[in-house]
């Protein structure tokens, strides 16, 4: 198996019609994740053993899924040996991975992961975008930023939000919006 490559991945984790941004470890050969406690996702793993890891190049849907909740309908199911898993329906490409936890403290999920199917859906070229790379970086302190409102976040996001501007196109730039929305 082959999608995720060495280092953290960045990827639109599904679990039952939940789905959000997270990053998949993989170091050595092997994929794992460290997931908030609580989160709907670390629930749905400690219930199910499972989770889909959906290669997405969509900056909207990393900032809907981040803050909010997405309908049914974007989701589709798969039989994977037997056991009913989720994706979403507008992956490009999309991993389907048994969840095993393997420490779980009151603040996070050590889980370890492993491969069960892959399948790329649609082959597209994505040249590099800094501004989609700092809508993935501006997510991951936003998320963070709510919790705590740490202002050394704040100069992060606003940071990345003037990468966007300068080098983000729509999609980028209506992402930008509905994240600062989500702060404010």
């Amino acid at each position: 198996m082959g999608l995720l490559r060495p280092g953290i991945n960045e990827v639109i984790a599904t679990t039952e019609f939940n789905a959000a941004p997270m990053g998949i470890i993989m170091r050595d050969g092997a994929a794992r994740m460290v997931l908030f406690s609580g989160s709907h996702t670390a629930e749905n793993i400690e219930k199910n053993g499972w989770l889909v890891a959906n290669i997405v190049y969509d900056p909207l849907l990393y900032v809907k899924t981040a803050f909010g909740d997405i309908p049914h309908d974007n989701f589709i199911e798969e039989s994977i040996n037997g056991k009913k898993m989720y994706r979403l329906k507008d992956a490009d490409a999309w991993a389907a991975f048994t969840a095993t936890i393997d420490k779980k403290t009151s603040e996070a999920l050590m889980v370890t992961l492993t491969p069960r199917k892959e399948i790329i859906e649609r082959v597209s070229l994505h040249p590099v975008n800094r501004g989609f790379n700092s809508i993935i970086d501006i997510t991951v302190h936003a998320t963070r930023y709510r919790m705590n409102r740490d202002p050394e976040l704040k100069t992060l996001i606003d940071y990345h939000a003037g990468i966007v501007r300068k080098c983000g196109g729509p999609r980028e730039l209506a992402a930008l919006d509905l994240l600062m929305q989500s702060i404010s």
